[in-house]
């Protein structure tokens, strides 16, 4: 009997999850349309200022082409969208929390909190990281290292895809606070053994910054150190944060 009753309790509760679920999933998606329809009108001059960092090393006359005939009108769309999701992230990121933290303990919503948000903040940082400081020295440096005789004209379309791949690795490399924070509040990592892996996470990031930059020292260090840092950083916040996360654990119990 009591099975019996059971059954329909838990297909509601099913049915108005997935309500909720989509609920959430329509408040993103508008927060994106919204953000994408205003800043439209912009999109030409948000692709210029985008290759800014380019234009501003070629050659006198240098400039961009497109090489395809639609580029011209589809490529600043393209930024346009990719710009609109990420500045939605934050509401999208809340809505997802909403829908989950209802399901959460209270010592886990006291560590998600500052995660969720650090994790925004962080992303927001590197991308802006390589847009004032790797990429001018990046394509500096590719300038200058051009054949003589060959005249450098990018295709708007790869110059696009170029700088958004470069955005979105530098935005995963700053969150090596949180994924710190993460490993070690799990139990997959301590901080005794983070600390005593630092040798070895020098070289990881020498060598994942010579993966992600352009072939040149400037920018290899400048994606190198200030990962290096966030790694301290979340050794530091791993040592605050899953201690006291540990210890509200306690009181709860």
């Amino acid at each position: 009997m009591n099975a019996e009753a059971d059954e329909p309790q838990a297909e509601e509760s099913l049915i108005s999850h997935l309500i909720e679920l989509r609920s959430r999933l329509i408040r993103s998606i508008v927060a994106v349309l919204v953000l994408f329809v205003a800043l439209f009108p912009f999109r030409e001059w948000l692709y210029t200022e985008l290759a800014e960092p380019l234009t501003r090393h070629l050659p006198h006359g240098g400039h961009l082409i497109a090489t395809e005939v639609s580029s011209p009108f589809f490529t600043p769309i393209k930024l346009t969208a990719v710009l609109a999701l990420v500045l939605a992230m934050p509401v999208v990121i809340y809505q997802a929390w909403a829908f989950v933290s209802p399901g959460l303990y209270r010592h886990e919503k006291r560590l998600a909190r500052p995660l969720l948000v650090s994790a925004v903040l962080l992303f927001y940082t590197g991308c802006a990281f390589a847009y004032f400081l790797v990429m001018p020295a990046a394509f500096r440096f590719l300038t200058a290292v051009t054949p003589q005789g060959v005249e450098m004209m990018t295709d708007i379309n790869h110059y696009l895809s170029f700088v958004l791949t470069l955005f979105f690795a530098f935005g995963l490399c700053f969150e090596v606070p949180v994924a710190v924070v993460i490993l070690v509040a799990i139990g997959l990592l301590s901080v005794d053994k983070l600390r005593k892996s630092r040798p070895y996470v020098v070289v990881v990031c020498f060598a994942l910054a010579a993966v992600l930059t352009p072939p040149d020292v400037m920018s290899q260090v400048l994606l190198a150190v200030p990962m290096y840092l966030l790694f301290e950083a979340g050794i530091l916040a791993s040592t605050l944060l899953v201690r006291t996360d540990g210890d509200t654990a306690d009181a709860d119990d």
